[in-house]
């Protein structure tokens, strides 16, 4: 079945690392699996922004005990095989504040593991490690990609963010470069996978549509990072494989 947990890690803000979550996703579902995404990036609480309607409970009350997962867990509308269910951070600042606690991050933690154990894969959304609710979710990741925006800051700051991880014990797995060819890009010589840059027009997950040039190199990575093999077509390259 392959790796149950990866958690995409990002190396500063506005990497991405939200969309390449959702994109991943999308693409295990397509490939026919159930995928669970949790947001433990609280302060910009991106992935809340994928769910239609009204969220009544997100993974901030899950944290500190207000309510159970299956209340924060909401199907998302996609034109795959499989299914996807979002957890996103939604909530005032409150109990945000209350989230971020070493013992909210605890109860995340063992979340994490009770949706891993209903999902064939769980994804997590994790901004720069810096907060307790970041490094519960990196750690309880059996992988770790570092999330890094193709120029040159995303270079400088890559390090840092490879050295936290070693610091708490969870080190990266690998490198994915994000935002290739935009305006400013620069290689990153660390990535082990780069995915070309998603203009803030798409709305919709483009690994849905196998003509775009995001889901066969999203295929590659997922198939790679979680071990699995997802048996799916792309026009140009016939039936992809690692």
């Amino acid at each position: 079945m392959g790796v149950p947990t990866l958690a995409f890690v990002g190396c500063t803000g506005g990497a991405g690392t939200t969309r390449l979550t959702v994109e991943t996703a999308a693409t295990l579902a397509r490939g026919g699996r159930s995928v669970a995404v949790v947001d433990a990036a609280f302060g910009t609480q991106g992935l809340a922004t994928y769910v239609d309607g009204r969220l009544d409970a997100d993974v901030t009350a899950v944290a500190v005990g207000d309510v159970p997962v299956d209340d924060a867990l909401f199907e998302w509308d996609i034109d795959a095989d499989g299914r996807v269910a979002l957890c996103p951070a939604h909530a005032p600042f409150e109990r945000l504040a209350r989230a971020k606690t070493a013992e909210s991050a605890q109860t995340l933690e063992r979340v994490i593991e009770e949706v891993a154990g209903r999902y064939d894969h769980v994804l997590l959304d994790v901004p720069p490690i810096a907060s307790n609710q970041g490094v519960a979710a990196a750690t309880t990741a059996q992988r770790r990609a570092l999330v890094v925006p193709a120029s040159r800051r995303g270079g400088d700051l890559l390090p840092r963010q490879q050295g936290r991880l070693r610091d708490i014990g969870a080190p990266a797995s690998a490198v994915v470069a994000t935002r290739v060819h935009g305006d400013d890009s620069e290689p990153v010589e660390d990535a082990a996978h780069t995915v070309p840059h998603i203009g803030a027009g798409a709305s919709r997950p483009l690994a849905t549509d196998p003509d775009s040039d995001v889901a066969p190199t999203v295929a590659a990575m997922a198939e790679d990072l979680l071990d699995v093999d997802l048996g799916l077509t792309f026009e140009d390259d016939g039936l992809f494989s690692r």
